[in-house]
């Protein structure tokens, strides 16, 4: 019985001890989620601004602008005597309407109250940061942004979905110089 309690136990050791054989590398592109999802952002893109360039190419009654930034815009109220727009610090008040693309709002100005916002020093969504310092005080305009202008991805986390691209007419009330 010791014997062959011996001889299963000399076997299991010799078993046991076998030499590891090197794992094979499972083969994946470096980088190929990203790429994935740049070529998915960049098709989303181009349909959403050829949506916007649609509604632009049928509106008629206005006249459009297009930012440096990636979205576009038009005056409802324009300021053509004034110089001061609102650079890094500068605190402006404003209202503004969010509505999705086919018109269908989001939010009324009655929803939002006046807001006061400090010039790239608070949290504000890309486009709407970079339309305020186009504007004058008085100024009223509406933008059109390409949803990663706007809330991206994650949407507001109430009535902004994923990807939605919107048009916002902003009325800028008041720019209070930083000192």
């Amino acid at each position: 019985m010791t014997r062959i309690a011996l001889t299963l136990s000399i076997l299991l050791l010799l078993i046991a001890c076998k030499t590891p054989e090197a794992r094979k590398p499972v083969r994946k592109l470096s980088g190929s989620f990203i790429n994935e999802s740049i070529s998915r952002n960049k098709k989303l893109a181009a349909y959403e601004e050829a949506k916007i360039q649609r509604i632009i190419d049928t509106d008629s009654t206005h006249q459009y602008i297009s930012s440096t930034n990636g979205f576009w815009y038009y005056y409802t109220k324009k300021d053509t005597i004034s110089t001061v727009t609102p650079k890094f610090g500068d605190v402006v008040n404003f209202n503004y309407d969010v509505s999705k693309l086919d018109g269908t709002i989001i939010y009324h100005q009655s929803e939002i109250d006046t807001i006061t916002y400090a010039i790239d020093k608070e949290e504000l969504f890309f486009g709407l940061r970079e339309g305020l310092k186009l504007m004058k005080a008085g100024e009223v305009v509406t933008f059109l942004f390409p949803s990663y202008q706007a809330y991206g991805y994650y949407g507001d986390d109430h009535k902004i979905g994923t990807n939605v691209p919107l048009i916002t007419e902003v009325t800028l009330h008041r720019i209070t110089k930083e000192n």
